[in-house]
């Protein structure tokens, strides 16, 4: 049976909710700093995935990995995917406008084609490839600096974007050789996770983690439990699963659309 179609629809899904994700982190930055956010938001994601791998366990019989050249793998995507592109992405916005962020963020598909060009010999960059990047970045361009946005270059919160699509690209260049382990997806975007975690513990140190009872509001809730089991464990296990099965370039892609779905949910929540 043929799963790319179905493949194609979980990534456009995924993406209809990651393009949300920017409005929800900026509400919250109002009364959170980026690394609470990011860890408030992961830990759920993290026990959400460990209770649906509880469940699933005794059909899947799934033998935990015990290779440490896999474990490295998996801790660098949980460093590149997780830490570094939200961590970076999420002090981006403190500084630059999100409009900024979201056209800057468009760049990872690209990036990430280069990569996998190096690294993913199967997966080469053709011409009409290539072109297809060219008129996907540039209508993503048009249409988010129209004339009633106007373009400000803020080089801290831009450059802080930049690098974190560095980061999702190598994040996407490891989820292709994990799928060559053959690991259950679930398992390993939960062991994905804990490293990314255990990586966001320093940063926490640096930056400074004070969240009190006064902080939390029946909003900030709602927004981290969405944030942490829909757009962190269910759209990370069906982000994997769309790579498993299309790759890591052609997934990539649908990056293209989440700045315009973060352009219509700001009008529509803003």
């Amino acid at each position: 049976m043929d799963k790319q179609p179905a493949a194609h629809f979980i990534a456009l899904g995924t993406i209809l909710v990651w393009g949300t994700t920017f409005i929800a982190t900026k509400i919250l930055l109002e009364t959170f700093t980026p690394i609470e956010i990011l860890a408030i938001r992961f830990i759920i994601g993290y026990l959400t995935l460990h209770l649906i791998s509880l469940s699933t366990q005794p059909k899947q019989r799934v033998k935990e990995p015990i290779n440490w050249k896999h474990e490295l793998i998996f801790a660098g995507a949980g460093l590149s995917g997780i830490t570094t592109y939200y961590l970076l992405e999420n002090i981006a916005l403190t500084f630059t406008l999100a409009s900024n962020v979201g056209i800057i963020v468009s760049i990872a598909p690209l990036t990430t084609a280069m990569l996998a060009r190096l690294f993913l010999k199967e997966e080469p960059i053709t011409l009409p490839l290539l072109l297809g990047f060219i008129i996907a970045f540039s209508g993503v361009a048009l249409v988010l600096f129209n004339g009633s946005v106007i373009l400000q270059i803020k080089p801290a919160g831009d450059i802080l974007a930049l690098l974190s699509t560095v980061g999702w690209a190598v994040y996407s260049i490891l989820l292709k050789k994990i799928d060559t382990h053959r690991y259950p997806v679930v398992v390993y975007t939960r062991k994905i996770f804990f490293y990314g975690i255990l990586f966001m513990l320093p940063a926490s140190f640096l930056l400074g983690f004070e969240v009190s009872p006064a902080d939390i509001s029946p909003q900030s809730v709602l927004i981290l439990l969405f944030l942490g089991v829909g757009a962190s464990a269910l759209c990370f296990v069906s982000w994997n699963f769309a790579v498993k099965i299309l790759g890591a370039l052609r997934t990539s892609a649908y990056i293209y659309l989440t700045p315009l779905i973060s352009l219509a949910t700001a009008a529509l929540v803003l």
